[in-house]
């Protein structure tokens, strides 16, 4: 009887953490839970090189606890270069909570999470992201001091969301000048694929500049909400990848950018605030580039949101996070240009050249 237990145990282990295929040279992974509360949570910790791992806090009901795994581990990554590529002093960290954030979510659950993340001495500072609200973060700034992104009434920066779409607007703009050559919006045909807090702000910058609109999201009752406010025109089904648009923005979850899609796109270019828009980097990044599509590279063009929480960090103003922020302008063109120097396409050059500011820092540590 105990051998056929032990036998059982040992067929559950047929995929260990390490051999995740998205365990990319994670410094730490996490694991949080808490019977009291409900809480489950994952923190993932990829690079500390330039600084301290700050990523958002996910809150999600995944389908298995590996997705929520796998989802850690590519947010946390993302976040190490996104920082890098920024020229921020910062590493890349995320955390995941599995559970639905409308009916799970309560201030003990939140500042159990906060314990969590105090018990790492600062290696990790969490923010809000999908399924958080500021209002989170002031929880779980009641445990500890290492979060960021907290209600300006607090001493923080606010909601970093209408600042990552600045950032997306700006990367948009550089992305057009790039395919169009020019960078003006007005009458460009854009599709915002998810309204959120960051999608809504993004088709009002968009609406401002005269662009024609489109919009897509799960929740029909936001997209009539938007209909409204902005006369933005609603997509739905498959027509969300072979509608006749310019500019494709994927602002909702990641890996919309895949065999099927990439190959039904009319877009020219795609620029938005999703996280790990490409399935698979290396095969997709090369099937927009082999299309012709520019893309820019989801973790540069929507760092705004950490160049706003990190203003908590390093006591600058709305002022110096705007011109950081507008700089990821000069950024994307500089991928575009390295990409095309180098033959690669504009995610690698965009790793490469964050990966070599983290290997430049790595050597300066070692002298």
């Amino acid at each position: 009887m105990i051998s056929e237990v032990m036998a059982s145990a040992e067929i559950k282990k047929v995929d260990p953490v390490f051999g995740q295929l998205s365990f990319n040279d994670h410094e730490q992974v996490v694991f949080c839970q808490d019977k009291d509360t409900g809480l489950k949570a994952i923190i993932g910790i990829h690079n500390t090189v330039l600084g301290p791992a700050l990523g958002g806090t996910r809150m999600w009901n995944y389908n298995s606890e590996w997705d929520a795994l796998n989802d850690v581990l590519r947010l946390s990554r993302g976040m190490t270069y996104k920082s890098a590529i920024t020229g921020l002093n910062l590493g890349g960290g995320k955390a995941v909570i599995i559970g639905d954030a409308k009916t799970q979510k309560t201030p003990e659950l939140m500042r159990r999470f906060g314990e969590f993340v105090d018990s790492l001495g600062g290696k990790y500072i969490t923010a809000e992201d999908v399924g958080m609200e500021t209002a989170d973060m002031d929880t779980v700034r009641e445990v500890t001091p290492y979060v960021t992104g907290i209600s300006e009434e607090k001493g923080g920066a606010g909601n970093p969301s209408p600042i990552t779409a600045y950032g997306v607007f700006m990367g948009m703009k550089a992305a057009a000048h790039y395919c169009f050559g020019d960078d003006s919006l007005e009458d460009k045909k854009v599709l915002v694929q998810g309204v959120g807090h960051v999608g809504e702000t993004l088709v009002d910058y968009l609406t401002n500049e005269g662009a024609r609109v489109f919009i897509s999201d799960i929740n029909e009752e936001r997209l009539q909400e938007l209909n409204r406010k902005y006369k933005a025109n609603i997509l739905g089904g498959n027509d969300v990848y072979t509608a006749d648009v310019d500019i494709y923005a994927p602002c909702a979850l990641g890996a919309t950018l895949n065999d099927e899609t990439i190959t039904a796109l009319k877009a020219k270019v795609v620029a938005g605030a999703a996280n790990n828009q490409l399935e698979d980097e290396l095969r997709h990044g090369q099937m927009l580039k082999d299309r012709g599509i520019a893309y820019a590279p989801d973790f540069l063009i929507n760092a705004g949101g950490i160049i706003n929480v990190f203003a908590e960090l390093e006591g600058y103003g709305k002022h110096e996070i705007m011109r950081k922020t507008e700089n990821i302008y000069n950024t994307t063109l500089e991928i575009f240009t390295h990409s095309d120097k180098h033959g690669t396409t504009t995610h690698n050059s965009a790793l490469s050249i964050a990966q070599e500011r983290i290997d430049t820092r790595k050597m300066e540590g070692k002298k």
